[in-house]
């Protein structure tokens, strides 16, 4: 695969998505250091990873599977916000914008996955022919 992850505006919305939830985490009462604020970091984190890694995997059928990894990480990060705002943790504003770049980013892994999954299907079409 040709194209560098860095260039993967999915991969760059991923890491802002990581950073916003790092800047979250920081406003977080201290007794959660161990508890959410690592949970967050570390689920978030694990998206722009995933997408990297798959990227740099073998073929379209692992790269697609690692953007499924992202995609369940990225929906971690949605339900430990859900927490934390249930909660009243945290401050609102920096909260908000990390669930809008989560919802961006989910939305962005959806699609990619459904071209890649829509490629395999044509080159299984064209296999079996």
């Amino acid at each position: 695969m040709a194209q560098d992850y860095r260039d993967l505006i999915v991969w760059k919305r991923a890491i802002e998505l990581t950073v916003c939830v790092y800047k979250f985490t920081r406003t977080l009462p201290s007794d959660e250091q161990y508890g959410l604020s690592s949970q967050m970091r570390r689920a978030s984190v694990s998206v722009a990873g995933n997408i990297a890694e798959g990227r740099g995997r073998l073929n379209v059928a692992e790269f697609r599977q690692f953007l499924g990894l992202a995609q369940g990480s990225a929906y971690e990060v949605q339900t430990q916000m859900i927490v934390a705002k249930t909660l009243g943790l945290g401050e609102a504003e920096i909260l908000t914008k990390a669930e809008l770049l989560s919802n961006e980013v989910s939305k962005m892994l959806s699609s990619f996955i459904q071209k890649l999954n829509a490629g395999l299907s044509k080159k299984k079409l064209v296999a079996s022919s």
